[in-house]
């Protein structure tokens, strides 16, 4: 589609739009958008770690005055001086975001101090901005120290009214400390907060590797070739892992640890933390003190609930919140004799006690390009700006004594010749202008001395001019020094940092590591029975493949509703602990834990929405037993054998086993019994064979069980030689011992069945 004319004004006057093409201006602007997304909204810069929105939150505050030793303002008044000034953007998002970056338990090193309201881990939210009260913190400050140094690039804000900072000068390493959380057009990223103490020995470590580098080769080389040698295994050692602000235990192997922070990308388990808390008379409770990152602890408690409910956890009589300001979350056990670890497994498996965190590095770098980064590369990231930052400010600081020393050096000159300079401004016409050309001063300086007042010009404070311009000049001979040594900037960073590291590792609550490393949980898993009650139930599924669970063991003539026009068609007794499987026309299997299973209200649930079964049809439905073999058999009398363990489905769209033509479905799934095959087919005709003469295989279309000329498999079963084979005759059962007639190889094709067998071709 695409424009046909010129667009004209009311004077028929063209206005310059040219014909496009529907889809190339959607595409264009969808990826304005994209861009403005990724870039201004959701992924944060990798050298001070935030997003555009919560540096111009703080960015407001500070033009506010809201420092850490001055009173709190109303966060309805930052919010507008936020949104007005430099986010044009609602005022929701803006409070959502300073609200986050108040809250403990979000961030691991808040930025802003909150006075009311501000939500609680329960998932309770924040009061209104216009009841809320808020100021920096002293790390927010860090963050910003030195932005009056021309340390950072600044640009006009949306309206060109005010200039706000590209990017803060971040003394506090912020992007690793805090983390960060976002989902943009494509991409989306997920850091996780770690302990400031550790990260600052890690970035000690490499400015210890640089400062090695430059010593041993001067030579102009970037940061990244001085620490190309520094694995991530050697970083890890300085920081092993996350140090969430809810505490919890990391429950990953170290080598899943590393390669995540290798690649950038990666899933590490976390659990809540607990302890046994013994009471009278040899009984006991289990005290949750700690839960993983970003779990609401009322939605637990109401899981827990839940599943007590359903009667999914024997173990575990009651649960119940007694925390205040730390968490307490008890948990009563059924009886003193239920193991702890068991009971804690359960809990990790069906609720948020255990979670996993899905790490992903992907940030802006310094030229404002998405990408993701591994662990030495944040951290290169971080130094690089710490180092220009600190030739920045140094540069400016240059300027200003410089600026200062010239304006010295011009009172040095009045004072020396205080007379003839008093003579010329009262004698003189233009005396700035006699000044500059008498002393040869410049502008600045003559300007100056005309505006000196003259209780300045005693001989105290002459005395003081030179000793300033002293302190100045060694002051500008060292920082000179310092600009042109490589090896000496460093050196002041490393200093910078650990001043940093040590303001902070005062107070216990931002230096103690919250979460603990702990050891991968072990291989061993907890039986479902452990977890979800025995009882005996009847599992039905009717033609329409609608399946529901029934309390009991009913007898098979129990009077059951169905749907109008469907019917009974499974009938399983089992018990509540039960695994089922699907045998479906496509040759493959479906699992059904029973976690899964709906209960017997109404008609219960349609398999496919369970199971990916699409169209298919369900051959048989049966009781997962452990260890047991199946037969599996397809129409045109091919099958195999097939471990039971090895059809376990650990997705929806089942596991492929049998692979069957379109001329040949899936027929027969039967469990393994005995030493014997008996085959029949359409044609009537019966082949016994020994069951030793069928392999066992993974999938694929097996071996020729029974030949035919024409016709396919009609039944198939497995039996003890010595027993005799056996069929269902007239009400009752008929056994035939003597099958000597009928017993050949494999792949043969048999003869008519004994007087009696049923005209269905049938086995059962």
């Amino acid at each position: 589609m695409s424009g046909s004319d010129t667009a004209v004004d009311g004077n028929g006057n063209g206005n310059g739009a040219q014909p496009a093409q529907l889809a190339d201006i959607l595409q264009e602007r969808y990826l304005a958008y994209a861009m403005s997304t990724i870039m201004s909204r959701s992924l944060p810069d990798v050298r001070d770690g935030l997003k555009p929105v919560h540096r111009r939150l703080l960015y407001a505050m500070r033009e506010l005055k809201l420092n850490p030793a001055s009173g709190f303002k109303k966060c309805a008044k930052i919010v507008g001086d936020t949104m007005g000034n430099y986010h044009p953007h609602g005022d929701a998002s803006i409070y959502d975001a300073m609200v986050r970056l108040a809250q403990s338990f979000a961030v691991r090193y808040p930025l802003v101090d909150g006075q009311g309201n501000f939500g609680n881990i329960d998932g309770d939210s924040a009061a209104a901005m216009r009841y809320t009260e808020a100021r920096l913190t002293e790390i927010a400050q860090m963050l910003m120290e030195g932005i009056d140094e021309d340390s950072v690039d600044f640009r006009e804000s949306y309206s060109g009214d005010f200039e706000e900072p590209v990017v803060l000068p971040a003394g506090f390493p912020n992007l690793l400390a805090n983390g960060s959380s976002g989902i943009a057009v494509g991409m989306a990223t997920n850091i996780p907060p770690h302990n400031v103490s550790e990260i600052c020995a890690a970035l000690l470590h490499l400015i210890k590797i640089i400062k090695q580098s430059i010593a041993n080769n001067p030579a102009d080389l970037t940061i990244g070739d001085r620490i190309t040698n520094v694995t991530i295994d050697k970083l890890l050692s300085f920081m092993p892992g996350p140090d969430f602000p809810t505490g919890g235990e990391l429950v990953e192997s170290r080598e899943t640890i590393l390669d995540a922070y290798r690649t950038g990308r990666g899933s590490l388990r976390l659990r809540a933390r607990w302890e046994v808390e013994k009471l009278k008379g040899g009984t006991w409770q289990i005290i949750v003190t700690e839960i993983p990152y970003q779990v609401q602890k009322s939605k637990v408690e109401i899981r827990i609930a839940e599943l007590l409910g359903d009667r999914k956890l024997p173990m575990l009589a009651d649960v119940r919140d007694e925390s205040s300001d730390d968490i307490r979350l008890v948990l009563e056990p059924k009886s003193r004799n239920v193991d702890p670890a068991t009971l804690m497994e359960a809990l990790y498996r069906y609720t948020d006690l255990e979670t996993r965190f899905g790490l992903n590095m992907n940030v802006l770098d310094a030229d404002h390009t998405p990408r993701v980064m591994n662990l030495r590369e944040v951290l290169q990231a971080f130094l690089d700006h710490r180092h220009d930052v600190l030739k920045r400010r140094t540069a400016h600081r240059l300027g200003k004594i410089e600026q200062r020393l010239e304006l010295l050096d011009g009172f040095l000159i009045a004072y020396l010749n205080i007379d003839e300079i008093i003579r010329i401004v009262r004698e003189e016409d233009d005396p700035k202008q006699e000044l500059m050309s008498r002393f040869k001063l410049s502008d600045n300086q003559a300007e100056a001395i005309l505006n000196l007042r003259l209780r300045r010009l005693h001989k105290l404070q002459e005395i003081a001019i030179k000793t300033e311009h002293k302190e100045l000049s060694e002051e500008q001979a060292q920082l000179q020094a310092l600009l042109g040594d490589e090896g000496a900037r460093w050196g002041t960073v490393a200093k910078e940092i650990r001043a940093m590291r040590d303001k902070l590792g005062k107070d216990p609550a931002l230096g103690v590591r919250r979460t603990l490393i702990g050891e991968p949980p072990s291989a061993v898993v907890v039986p479902l029975e452990a977890m979800i009650e025995r009882e005996p139930v009847t599992v039905v599924c009717s033609k329409r493949g609608w399946i529901r669970t029934l309390r009991g063991h009913l007898p098979a003539e129990t009077d059951i509703k169905y749907k109008e026009g469907d019917e009974y068609r499974f009938f399983l007794h089992a018990e509540r602990t039960v695994r089922l499987l699907v045998f479906a026309t496509n040759g493959r299997f479906y699992t059904l834990g029973a976690d899964r299973l709906p209960g017997g209200r109404g008609f219960g649930e349609p398999l496919n929405l369970m199971i990916d079964l699409g169209s298919e049809e369900i051959v048989t439905i049966m009781v997962h037993k452990p260890g047991r073999k199946l037969l599996v058999a397809a129409g045109d009398g091919r099958g195999f054998v097939v471990e039971e363990d090895g059809v376990l489905a650990q997705t929806r769209a089942g596991k492929q086993v049998l692979n069957v033509s379109d001329k040949a479905p899936a027929m027969l799934c039967i469990p393994v019994k005995g030493d014997s095959v008996a085959v029949i087919g359409r044609n009537r005709k019966l082949l016994v064979f020994g069951l030793d003469e069928i392999p066992t295989m993974t999938r694929g279309r097996g071996v020729i069980l029974q030949r035919y000329k024409d016709g396919g498999l009609s039944d198939v079963r497995t039996f003890l030689r010595e027993e005799g084979l056996s069929w269902k005759h007239g009400g009752g059962e008929r056994t035939e011992t003597k099958l000597e007639g009928w017993l050949g190889k494999r792949a043969q094709a048999g003869r008519l069945p004994p007087t009696g067998f049923p005209r269905s071709n049938k086995f059962s």
